[in-house]
């Protein structure tokens, strides 16, 4: 065809179109012949690949991580450094060791609200100018605070440190909490709290947290406050939780990146040396009640077409010497993809598109959650396969099931030390809870070390059956009757902050 093509072109130009009805084609090239390779009788042949099975997983590698460098300035602080030359890049996370827990009791919100505030307003800087700055250096500043902790975070290239430095220092030693500021992150966070007002999980978490630990004790008041502590917080009470907790010696700076740790503590000494120490309170917590018989708290959401569940108890601080049996059981309960409440609730029956438990270890007992958003019409029969499988996992687990949740566990920890941020935030526990600093060093080790005995023991002391407050916030007049007929045990009717209705 190509020479037709040829011809044709030429034939239009030249006016001799009758020339190409005569062009002879050309007979095609036959390919070369490969002659065949000859295969000796006794050469291996590769075995056919079974793709009906999965591939076997290889032998676990010992992760061993860079070493932690820790240096203290006079004023208490410490400083950790982790030097990571792969790229230009610089992380720090100053974790200042109190958070929610210092809240006053009335005041619940100030720790979350203060952390706000840090990046509004700090030495010279507006909230307009620390923007325009992290802009032009190309840097990252954040701010924030859990139960545990608040922290002031930087990422930033090496090649502007200096000046990176400077702003980050500032922010973390010297806001200004302009007023202005303070009223604007007021009103958004009570319109926040409004529309958590008609968010089922929203509701479900917090009346779930007050009914297990009462108003009294700080994990049974939220985080963000309510609408009455919002309007309550005055600059005065931002000011005093900084000023008491905010200190040298409640701190730690952890330093991950392109840098050497001497140099690191030279600029450190330069920025937070004049930082002054405090006498700071530790945390007060009072007991949370007793663990009652379990008891179904029913929370009124008018039409709502699926309930928010949430069952469970106190459970245990991070400092419990079952840590590592605690994580390997909840993973084949609930912590993973391929757990026992995932299959049994998405994929076995499809009430949800997921389930599953988690313990939510603080510096005092936190919280153990089994959880899901369930479609309405099947909230009873899902309470029934989450005590099923609660029961169950108080029983032997086969052996197979019990390696697959370790490897879980421990092949997926190189994946969270990827990135000097990963690494850096990796650290926090450690700082927060008094770990060793090589504790990352030998966790597969530990987690390998756990038995079927190990998973059963500490599955029967902390997920009793017969001690859970079960959280259930959905159409009452849709699924109460359903609820009722399970004989689980008691139902209170309950407001949307988890308060009996009188």
């Amino acid at each position: 065809m190509s020479g037709f093509r040829n011809c044709l072109t030429a034939a239009i130009l030249g006016g001799v179109l009758g020339a190409c009805a005569q062009a002879p084609t050309p007979e095609p090239v036959p390919a070369p012949v490969t002659p065949p390779v000859a295969v000796a009788a006794d050469t291996p042949r590769a075995p056919a690949f079974d793709r009906t099975k999965p591939p076997a997983l290889g032998a676990l590698g010992r992760l061993t991580l860079p070493p932690v460098t820790r240096r203290q300035l006079e004023n208490g602080l410490e400083v950790l450094v982790v030097e990571h030359h792969e790229l230009p890049l610089v992380d720090m996370i100053l974790v200042v060791k109190t958070g929610g827990e210092g809240d006053p009791a009335n005041k619940a919100g100030v720790a979350t609200l203060t952390a706000s505030m840090l990046d509004e307003g700090a030495g010279r800087r507006s909230s307009l100018d620390i923007a325009d700055q992290e802009a032009f250096l190309g840097v990252q500043v954040g701010t924030g605070s859990g139960w545990d902790q608040s922290i002031v975070s930087l990422h930033a290239p090496v090649a502007v440190l200096d000046s990176a430095m400077a702003l980050f220092a500032d922010v973390a030693l010297r806001p200004t909490f302009p007023v202005s500021d303070l009223e604007r992150l007021r009103k958004e966070r009570l319109t926040d709290l409004l529309q958590l007002k008609d968010r089922a999980p929203q509701i479900a978490d917090r009346a779930y947290a007050s009914i297990l630990y009462g108003e009294r004790h700080p994990y049974g008041r939220p985080l963000t406050g309510t609408e009455a502590s919002t309007r309550a917080i005055a600059r005065a009470d931002i000011q005093r939780f900084y000023q008491t907790y905010y200190r040298p010696n409640n701190a730690t700076l952890i330093v991950v990146g392109d840098v050497t740790a001497d140099d690191v503590e030279r600029r450190v000494r330069t920025l937070f040396g004049s930082w002054a120490r405090g006498n700071v309170p530790a945390p007060r917590y009072t007991d949370p009640p007793a663990g009652l018989a379990t008891a179904i708290y029913l929370i009124d959401k008018p039409g709502a077409p699926q309930s928010s569940v949430r069952i469970g108890s106190v459970g245990v601080p991070r400092s419990t010497d079952d840590y590592f049996a605690i994580q390997v059981m909840n993973t084949i309960l609930g912590g993973a993809f391929t757990s026992r409440l995932m299959t049994n609730l998405r994929e076995t029956h499809g009430y949800t598109y997921g389930a599953s438990s988690g313990f939510s270890m603080r510096r005092s007992a936190g919280p153990f959650t089994a959880r899901a958003e369930v479609v309405g019409a099947k909230s009873d029969s899902s309470l029934i396969e989450f005590m099923k499988e609660l029961r169950a996992i108080r029983e032997a687990v086969p052996e197979t099931e019990l390696e697959k949740a370790k490897a879980y566990l421990q092949l997926q920890l190189p994946g969270e030390f990827e990135t000097t941020g990963d690494i850096a935030n990796q650290l926090v526990p450690v700082v927060l809870y008094g770990l060793p600093l090589d504790y990352y060093n030998s966790y597969v080790q530990r987690i390998e070390e756990v038995t079927v005995a190990d998973v059963q023991r500490v599955a029967e002391r902390y997920v009793d059956p017969s001690k859970l407050a079960v959280v259930v916030v959905g159409d009452r007049k849709a699924i109460e009757a359903g609820l009722r007929s399970l004989n689980l045990g008691e139902i209170s009717i309950r407001d949307i902050t988890g308060q009996p209705i009188r």
